[in-house]
């Protein structure tokens, strides 16, 4: 398997860019999904708003 050489980031980085992936799965939209996973923003209340049935802004608004 061949990988690809990424520069070095911090673990702040690293967390950020799996919770964005994350946030996106879960049908936010990529500019909103950007914003909740560089925030204090509980991950899984996030992801759990929109699943059952919220629109990704108004959670947005409300974990922001």
């Amino acid at each position: 398997m061949t990988q690809i050489a990424e520069p070095d980031q911090s673990d702040r980085d690293k967390v950020a860019s799996w919770r964005l992936h994350q946030l996106i799965e879960a049908g936010y939209p990529v500019h909103l999904a950007e914003r909740v996973a560089h925030s204090e923003a509980d991950l899984h209340r996030a992801i759990e708003l929109v699943r059952r049935g919220c629109d990704a802004h108004v959670a947005a608004e409300i974990l922001l």
